[in-house]
């Protein structure tokens, strides 16, 4: 699997909230259970492409959305996956 992007959350409700409002504003996503790498307390993590990234961002403050933070999922040489949190 290559590398790729997540948004985490804290909460269900904001998974859910999220992923219908980027969805309606046409952002190609894929709600997924949060990758094991991330320790979270909610099981539901948003996949998405980086170049869209910043619209996630400004949908999200504008609708006072929390989240855990956006991590990227990479694998190394021996192919652990690991997370790297990149934004809160």
């Amino acid at each position: 699997m290559d590398n790729f992007y997540v948004v985490s959350f804290n909460s269900t409700h904001h998974a859910i909230r999220t992923e219908k409002l980027l969805e309606k504003n046409g952002i190609t996503i894929t709600t997924m259970p949060t990758p094991r790498e991330i320790a979270a307390s909610c099981g539901l993590s948003i996949k998405f492409d980086i170049s869209q990234i910043d619209q996630i961002n400004k949908i999200m403050k504008e609708n006072s959305l929390e989240r855990r933070g956006i991590f990227k999922i990479v694998r190394d040489d021996q192919e652990n996956r690991k997370a790297i949190k990149i934004e809160d």
